[in-house]
């Protein structure tokens, strides 16, 4: 493994959007020069011991690329391909993204090398636990807030909010967002990516002066974001006409019961055999005739090499980095708009916010109010975003980093560079 992070696919497609976004807005050089490189990269040994006694050792990483507007935000996955160049493109892109959402947070992003389905429930506690421990002070409530992400999910959060919590001798709410509401959680956090997705494709239909009942929906993945998406895109009138996971995908031409596909999935654990649709293969999905195609899994699955076979309206990115940069500019030249990660899966780190905001304060919100406060920023950034492609004549993508860097840039100039 190569221990520069700049080498990475990731990496280099974040920092070409980043180059050609500061070109637009005529960035500063120097803070350009500054935020294309993390602050601070952390990588620890985490050794466990397993179910059989023997003690293997795992690699985790935590990056903090930024904290010129606050803590560093940002999930942490366990996944068996995670490295750190991976951790550090994520740890940039979640910089960008809470700046351009207004928020007062940095960007971070965490780790462990390990694929979490072959742990049994003792191992994963023991690996997230260590893990904690191992960070020791580099995360906090007012240092860096990790949250759930790929292969993590509230039950991780409450792990490391407990270990985090006895080390420090009381207990610690705000170190982690995601978390139970039992024991902090906001109402809404669990289905805000998703939610997130629809409210920023209800905004990319009315620019083409299209409403959502009637309107085809393709979702790629079904994780906690797919799973969301196709449910709140359901519920608001959207045909849903596939969706996928590792297994598969189905598809059915008169539009799945999105309630139904979850509840075998609850009890399948995979949409493959899903008795009311069609089996069809991941790349067949992507390129399935709709208004609207929501990639809500890994990175880079849109690519030069399928780009020209798209068959749809707007791309609205639930996932990270889903789209590369040469995919980017054949579907801009097609005309097919695209809702950038950095906007369209906002909802979860602006709800994480909500919850530390109110892990803080002690004092919690209604769902409905949460719902509505992530309804405003979101939009409000979408617009935000819209106004600078309008003025630059750019595409979304380079609007949305546009938009995001100028925020970071006044920051940045007005904090000056310490020591001079």
């Amino acid at each position: 493994m190569s221990m520069d992070y700049a080498d990475g696919p990731m990496f280099k497609n974040t920092i070409k959007i980043l180059e050609d976004a500061a070109a637009v807005i005529n960035c500063d050089p120097n803070v350009l020069e500054r935020i294309k490189r993390p602050k601070r990269a952390i990588i620890v040994s985490v050794p466990v011991r397993m179910d059989d006694y023997r003690v293997k050792v795992f690699t985790g990483y935590r990056v903090q690329h930024s904290s010129t507007l606050g803590p560093y935000k940002g999930g942490i996955r366990y996944h068996q391909d995670v490295d750190l160049s991976e951790v550090a493109a994520l740890a940039t892109l979640m910089t960008f993204k809470c700046s351009l959402l207004n928020l007062p947070l940095g960007g971070g992003k965490g780790g462990i090398r390990v694929d979490p389905t072959q742990l049994s429930r003792t191992e994963k506690q023991n690996l997230t636990r260590r893990y904690t421990s191992e960070l020791g002070q580099a995360i906090g409530p007012n240092v860096d807030i990790p949250a759930p992400d790929m292969g993590t999910d509230p039950q991780t959060m409450a792990w490391i909010m407990d270990t985090y919590s006895q080390e420090m001798g009381y207990a610690q709410p705000g170190v982690v967002t995601g978390k139970p509401v039992e024991i902090g959680g906001s109402l809404g956090r669990n289905g805000a990516t998703g939610l997130g997705v629809i409210f920023t494709t209800e905004k990319a239909l009315a620019t083409q002066n299209m409403k959502m009942p009637g309107t085809t929906i393709v979702v790629q993945g079904f994780g906690n974001v797919g799973q969301h998406a196709a449910l709140y895109g359901f519920e608001r009138g959207m045909k849903v006409l596939a969706v996928s996971d590792v297994s598969g995908g189905i598809y059915n031409a008169g539009g799945l019961d999105i309630p139904d596909v979850i509840r075998y999935v609850t009890e399948h654990k995979v949409v493959k055999g899903y008795p009311k649709a069609e089996p069809i293969s991941n790349d067949q999905l992507l390129t399935l005739k709709c208004d609207v195609l929501a990639p809500c899994a890994m990175e880079n699955v849109i690519t030069e090499a399928n780009a020209s076979k798209i068959d749809c309206k707007f791309i609205v990115e639930g996932a990270n980095g889903p789209t590369t940069n040469e995919a980017t500019k054949i579907l801009s030249d097609r005309d097919i708009m695209i809702c950038p990660d950095i906007l369209a899966n906002g909802g979860g780190v602006i709800v994480s916010y909500f919850e530390w905001v109110q892990g803080l304060q002690h004092y919690f919100w209604s769902e409905e109010e949460v719902n509505n406060k992530m309804k405003q920023i979101i939009t409000g950034a979408f617009d935000k975003v819209w106004e600078l492609k309008t003025e630059k004549k750019v595409d979304m993508r380079t609007a949305a980093m546009g938009s995001s860097v100028r925020r970071l840039e006044r920051a940045m100039l007005l904090r000056g560079l310490y020591p001079r």
